[in-house]
């Protein structure tokens, strides 16, 4: 009985680690497929257009830093000699805040916008990854926030002179006549009418009215109308009619009672079963639409007489249609129950639907607003900025809702009371750069200079709001200290040169490990590889913005991966000269690395975190790398190279062959 009961142990274990080789070598297949996506992506391309199948592309680049992409890199100097030194934080944060609504306005990649201190000096540094031409982004950066106070604009859109209205006439009259020159043109030879595909346009609202006059049309035809929809000239060709069902008209009697919806009748449950029972005992095609009109609680039924016109499926609740698409046409249906009460239904007509590919040609026609255009919804008062002296997170003392308080120069308050006198009731709009940032409104004249903007703001959004209102009046003058293109090309290069380096580190740790320690040398770095692609993997997850900086962490993270292999191993040779077996002395050189393992990682990553918190950018990707690298290989040693280890050394011939381990 012992002996089976360790044979199953043994026969257990090794499941075990089979279940987890098993998992490892998942693991390597999906993090090499997403490290190395540009060329699984080929592969994958292949397959599909051999094979007729659709296996979506990994779309997951690396984000690449301003020194491997190219870019740009701009530091200036805060002048905030007359900011009091207990603002100066927040003074730099609301420029911070306003140069990074800039940035990310003209859809710069991973851009980088920091401030850093050193005493009294405040600097501000901005990387723009593809931003090759530095003029442009001087320009961008250094321009003065602009803050505005606006008001509604009530000056009515002036009507077309004569001249214009004439211009409006002609111009539409030269597109008409254009139109039909191209129908005409496309009626001799519709197979060449040019134009773009809409698809089957029966469900698209705004194709609504085309259908109308399309859809009894056969296919591979012309429509032999231009289609005038207001605002719009359309030439339609027919591609193609399938069928969509069928639709049916209708007509019904609705009987509400207390509590179903949209409804104000009174009456129960009981009471409108009764009265719909009575009613469709006497109900017949002839007079439903009477009995609909006297007795139907649908709104405007007294003269529709309960008409629902033509319907497809999908339009009415289901037990609606479950009851009426399957009657004979002229026939009523039984009494059903919806959410809105009780019906009873007729059915007086059925027909097939169908709908239609379309191709066509979209002419816009010219409008009053293409000649005068429209006003502005808001028009700039005398009140800007420059009035404003300070803007400040408060909180209402009556609900506690955040809120920000506006303080005013003395121009800025007689500006600031005439406003509100003239907008009672109305709104009066925040604009900063150009962009509104609050439209309150105004419950009463505000006199004294001071005003609140209150809303359903969060504690951090009315201090946002607070910075960016002092950013725009008190905005802090920075000088541009230094400036740094990098081209595109020396990006590439750097790459190609890291590349490189990396794969010489990989190489040379490669050699070491296996002439040092043989099969487990050997084996640790094929955990190497997994090491590999799994760090790579995690840089696109994150995203981690690879640097020069960077890469060299990651290439410094490689030998730091065999560290706690080589701990490993040479505690296995000292488990193997006091005579134990190797299935035991692996498991021994395990446990008894594991603390320095773990102590000299912990070691390095405070390091990392020290790094990553106290440098600037350019140091932080090397800590990031690092770290992230540190964390891995603590998973390949003590978990991947372990469980391949106890996999081999249960093979027969690796035990009998003790030359294999050191």
């Amino acid at each position: 009985m012992g002996k089976y009961q360790r044979l199953r142990s043994g026969t257990s274990r090794r499941a075990s680690v089979q279940r987890r080789i098993a998992l490892l070598a998942l693991l390597f297949v999906v993090t090499g497929a997403f490290a190395t996506s540009d060329s699984v992506n080929g592969l994958i391309e292949k397959a599909n257009t051999q094979f007729g199948i659709h296996v979506p592309a990994i779309d997951m680049p690396f984000a690449l830093g301003l020194d491997l992409q190219g870019g740009t890199r701009l530091e200036y100097q805060a002048d905030l000699a007359k900011i009091p030194v207990a603002d100066h934080g927040t003074a730099m944060e609301g420029v911070r805040d306003v140069i990074e609504r800039r940035v990310n306005a003209i859809g710069v990649s991973e851009p980088l916008v920091q401030t850093t201190q050193s005493g009294n000096d405040w600097r501000l540094t901005v990387e723009l990854a593809g931003v090759q031409n530095i003029n442009d982004a001087i320009r961008m950066i250094g321009e003065t926030p602009i803050l505005e106070f606006k008001e509604e604009n009530t000056v009515p859109p002036r009507e077309l002179t004569e001249e214009e209205q004439k211009q409006l006439v002609e111009a539409n009259q030269k597109k008409q006549d254009d139109a039909e020159a191209i129908l005409v043109s496309a009626l001799e030879d519709p197979s060449k009418f040019e134009g773009i595909d809409y698809g089957f346009v029966r469900e698209k609202p705004a194709f609504q009215q085309i259908f109308d006059e399309i859809k009894n049309q056969e296919a591979g035809t012309m429509h032999p109308k231009v289609i005038d929809t207001g605002d719009a000239l359309v030439i339609v060709r027919v591609d193609e009619v399938k069928d969509a069902g069928t639709e049916i008209k209708a007509r019904h009697i609705l009987i509400s009672f207390a509590g179903t919806a949209q409804t104000q009748a009174t009456r129960t449950r009981d009471e409108a079963r009764a009265l719909v029972d009575e009613l469709k005992a006497k109900a017949t095609s002839e007079n439903f639409e009477t009995l609909a009109k006297e007795n139907s609680d649908e709104d405007g039924a007294e003269t529709s007489g309960g008409d629902l016109g033509y319907f497809g499926t999908g339009i009415m609740v289901e037990s609606f249609e479950n009851a009426v698409f399957p009657l004979p046409v002229g026939q009523i249906s039984d009494v059903i129950e919806t959410q809105f009460g009780f019906h009873i239904i007729l059915k007086e007509d059925e027909r097939p639907l169908h709908d239609v590919k379309v191709t066509g040609k979209i002419i816009p026609k010219t409008i009053e607003t293409d000649i005068v255009p429209a006003p502005e919804p808001y028009m700039n008062t005398e009140l800007t900025g420059k009035n404003l002296k300070s803007s400040q997170l408060e909180f209402d003392q009556y609900t506690g809702q955040s809120q920000v308080q506006l303080q005013f120069d003395d121009e800025g308050s007689k500006l600031f009371a005439d406003i509100t006198r003239r907008n009672v009731g109305k709104k009066v709009a925040i604009y900063l750069d150009g962009e509104p940032i609050s439209v309150p409104t105004v419950n009463q004249e505000i006199s004294g200079g001071q005003a609140v903007i209150s809303g359903t703001f969060s504690v951090q959004e009315a201090k946002l709001l607070a910075q960016r209102l002092n950013a725009g009046a008190l905005p802090v003058p920075i000088e541009l200290i230094y400036q740094q293109s990098v081209g595109p090309t020396l990006g590439a290069t750097s790459v190609q040169s890291s590349l490189v380096a990396a794969l010489w580190g990989l190489l040379l740790v490669a050699i070491f490990m296996i002439l040092m320690y043989r099969l487990p040398g050997f084996l640790a770095v094929l955990t190497l590889a997994l090491y590999v692609a799994t760090s790579l993997t995690i840089y696109k997850l994150i995203p981690v913005t690879l640097t020069l900086s960077g890469i060299a962490g990651f290439i410094l993270s490689i030998g730091i991966a065999v560290d706690a292999n080589v701990l490993v191993f040479e505690r296995l040779k000292e488990e193997r000269k006091s005579g134990k077996e190797l299935r035991p002395a692996l498991e021994d050189a395990f446990i008894r690395a594991w603390t320095s393992i773990r102590d000299g990682n912990v070691t390095t990553l405070i390091s990392c975190a020290v790094l990553y918190g106290f440098t600037s950018s350019v140091i932080q990707g090397f800590a990031i790398t690092l770290a992230i690298g540190i964390l891995l290989s603590m998973f390949s040693a003590v978990i991947a190279t372990r469980a391949i280890l106890r996999w081999v050394a249960g093979w027969k011939w690796v035990r009998e062959n003790t030359w294999l381990f050191p």
